[in-house]
């Protein structure tokens, strides 16, 4: 077995910030075939492991010896700040951040909202949602139009509010916390208040569920807990908070890349414009391509366990690279190729394991409704200038586009 020491690491701190959407940080390939489990700085200055190959990456995300618990030392902080490990110490966790039979158990308390039943009835409303905001582009008749605020933020920003039951007028509000929150380059007192505000605003929500329920996520789950006993207010706020967010600021990304990715690779464009079928698998090979969540795949190891020849020993932190792991060209032929009738199904753009993404076919479903729906009404989209114009989210936690000015 090996081991990287501490005077070995990289003086790059990690995660990379990215340089071009359309390839992986050099650092990232230069590890994976130097040595897949390293050690490495976060921007902190704490050390944790980096896994930077695909099997090794799924062996992590897959084995119950790798805890999720934010609250354990040790646990990767990218941050440095303490104060966000004591903030989770003092919050109920959301299941993000739950293990074993508390992890099940939340899940299963939301899992029916992301049935293939339910999704499916969903579809004409995302469908009536990805038109209207696509009338409007249409009709407004100024160009360049900015796509993120246009499309790509308000179409899962207003489906996440419908199924939750949050007003939609509100999403001004929200978003700009989310965005606070997931901006590396954010100061810790701002994210901190950003946090409070959106937990705030999520218990004045539940607040009016519990005296006017509605049809609505938040309103069912009150019901199911008042069924079982008494309401814990904080656990439904911290659910609600990991939904909103997740909810909508990664899926509102993956659109404004993916429309990117489609627009610079015209042949690819031109097999889902041609037949809507392969749409389904373009979606897949878009989030491999892009893998835009660097650092929720972040454990802390419970006890000693060996991963690629590498002994990660008991409370010392891991972060399993999607990035890195989806370009890893011992899983994906060519990786930096955009292929989108490659398949890519088993990507972990999503994670892997009991943590994998639970709203990750309500993401699908969006991806796959708006690309056709825009490519089809708007069939001479064009970005309005060069891609390297494009405001990309070189350092945030989930990556994206700031504004993506589009014309036709």
């Amino acid at each position: 077995m090996t081991e990287t020491v501490a005077s070995e690491l990289p003086a790059q701190a990690f995660p990379v910030p990215r340089g071009c959407p359309f390839s992986e940080p050099a650092e990232y390939a230069r590890l994976r075939e130097r040595a897949p489990v390293s050690k490495v700085r976060l921007p902190g200055g704490e050390q944790a492991w980096w896994v930077s190959g695909y099997e090794e990456g799924r062996a992590v995300l897959a084995d119950p010896r790798f805890s999720s618990d934010r609250r354990k030392d040790n646990f990767p902080n990218p941050t440095g700040d303490p104060r966000f490990r004591e903030r989770f110490r003092r919050q109920p966790p959301s299941m993000i951040g739950m293990d074993g039979a508390d992890h099940s158990a939340a899940r299963r308390a939301v899992i029916g909202e992301f049935t293939v039943k339910r999704l499916a009835a969903l579809r004409p409303r995302i469908q009536q949602i990805v038109d209207g905001f696509i009338d409007d582009m249409l009709a407004a008749g100024t160009r360049p139009v900015d796509l993120v605020r246009a499309l790509s933020l308000p179409v899962p920003s207003l489906v996440i509010c419908e199924m939750l039951g949050a007003p939609y007028a509100d999403h001004e509000y929200f978003q700009s916390r989310t965005a606070a929150l997931i901006r590396r380059s954010t100061p810790s007192d701002e994210r901190l208040r950003a946090s409070d505000e959106l937990r705030s605003y999520l218990a004045d929500l539940l607040a009016r569920k519990e005296a006017e329920p509605g049809d609505d996520l938040y309103s069912r789950q009150i019901a199911r807990q008042r069924t079982g006993g008494a309401l814990d207010h904080e656990s439904l706020v911290s659910t609600a908070t990991l939904l909103l967010l997740a909810g909508h600021e990664t899926t509102a990304n993956m659109i404004s890349l993916g429309v990117v990715g489609l627009l610079e690779h015209p042949e690819q464009l031109a097999l889902i414009k041609s037949d809507p079928a392969k749409t389904p698998l373009a979606v897949e090979e878009l989030l491999r391509y892009f893998a835009i969540v660097e650092t929720a795949t972040s454990r802390v190891a419970t006890e000693d366990v060996e991963i690629g020849g590498v002994t990660v020993k008991a409370d010392e932190g891991i972060i399993v690279s999607g990035l890195s792991a989806n370009w890893d060209p011992a899983m994906f032929s060519s990786p930096g190729e955009l292929d989108l009738e490659r398949g890519a199904r088993h990507h972990i753009a999503f994670g892997y394991g009991p943590h994998q993404c639970l709203g990750q076919n309500l993401a699908r479903l969006e991806l796959q409704i708006v690309f056709d729906t825009l490519f089809r009404r708007i069939p001479g989209l064009r970005l309005a200038g060069p891609v390297d114009d494009i405001p990309f989210k070189a350092n945030a936690s989930i990556y994206g586009a700031y504004e993506l000015p589009v014309t036709w």
